[in-house]
């Protein structure tokens, strides 16, 4: 999965820098904060002077990570993130494969002249860094991050508070392996992180048990008044709008699994969920089974991700969006010999 020469030359990169910046994806989730804090947490240790940048804030539920609190945000101090890239050598792009997927941030490391390693495991990587550890069978870049790690002679570095960082992304991108999650392997890294000595079910606990109250209200309204079935299909949608996120006090993170609850439902396959933002619709899919909801994301909402979760934008009202998924769905599935025989 992860290639000798690929470790080599991140070997090499890692010890001929001094400065270190590593960047998740705006509104970095599970996997991406993991991968970002595991690292951190290594690198520190090797005697790197190490920050982790994120382009934007990421959700209350992950702040109690090791090395949480040490993220910078350059949507909330960008002055700060500039200074610590004047200093930078070496950038590690984690969780994503194209620079879009920063926003802001993207020009300010385009103009970047040191090296740059990727690990992801989303489809369709850009050319984006010198070195490129692309596995898109992985089930998340956690899983991808414990191998780079270990492969590296690192292991010994990985302590429980790093391990349970890892051990996040992993839970996180899988749905508590539900999802994305059928190799073996994944679950030879789990028992690992157990040796070392995670504390499990503190992990689940804190990242899918310590919910806010008003994300438990948010949560009552989404699946008693906002899903709706698509008739003639086995696809289930939720729809938020502006004022409803505003009426619930809406922050980061909140609606994370939302748009699993639908699958749920017997007969139910196909899983969207829509929130509106002031300058896009936010689109996140789900499905069971084959079909291929990257696909259908890539080319009906600008997006893509793994065949069995994936997410994209729309540009333009909130109606326009649940129309053009409504209308496209079910002509995409006869493409895909997909039969409405679920349907409940």
């Amino acid at each position: 999965m992860v290639s000798g020469s690929g470790i080599k030359r991140l070997k090499e990169f890692v010890d001929s820098s001094k400065h270190i910046a590593i960047i998740p994806h705006h509104n970095p989730d599970g996997d991406a904060i993991g991968a970002s804090l595991g690292l951190y947490g290594v690198l520190k240790q090797l005697g790197k002077d190490v920050h982790v940048i994120s382009p934007n804030g990421f959700p209350e539920f992950l702040e109690w990570m090791e090395g949480a609190n040490e993220v910078v945000s350059f949507e909330d101090n960008p002055g700060k993130v500039r200074e610590i890239l004047k200093s930078t050598d070496l950038m590690f792009f984690l969780d994503f494969n194209g620079l879009s997927r920063i926003k802001g941030l993207e020009a300010e490391v385009r103009g970047f002249k040191g090296k740059s390693i990727m690990i992801d495991h989303h489809p369709g990587p850009e050319e984006i860094a010198d070195v490129m550890i692309s596995e898109p069978l992985a089930s998340a870049t956690c899983e991808l991050m414990y191998n780079v790690i270990k492969k590296a002679g690192w292991k010994k570095y990985l302590n429980k508070e790093l391990a349970e960082c890892i051990y996040t992304g992993i839970m996180t991108d899988t749905g508590s392996l539900s999802y994305n999650s059928s190799r073996p392997e994944i679950y030879h890294i789990v028992a690992d992180l157990v040796e070392i000595g995670i504390d499990k079910d503190k992990v689940h606990q804190l990242v899918f048990h310590s919910n806010s109250f008003n994300r438990m209200r948010l949560l009552g309204h989404a699946l008693g008044q906002k899903m709706y079935l698509l008739e003639g299909t086995p696809a289930a949608y939720i729809v938020l709008t502006a004022e409803e996120l505003k009426r619930y006090e809406f922050k980061p993170g909140d609606t994370e699994g939302f748009v699993n609850y639908p699958l749920w439902i017997e007969g139910i396959s196909v899983s969207a969920l829509f929130m509106e933002h002031k300058d896009k619709i936010k689109v996140s899919f789900r499905s069971q089974g084959s079909f291929p909801v990257n696909q259908f994301s890539e080319k009906f909402f600008n997006g893509g991700g793994h065949v069995n979760a994936a997410g994209g934008e729309f540009y333009g009202k909130l109606d326009d969006a649940v129309d053009t998924f409504c209308k496209q769905l079910p002509l995409f599935m006869q493409e895909q010999n997909i039969s409405d025989e679920k349907q409940p």
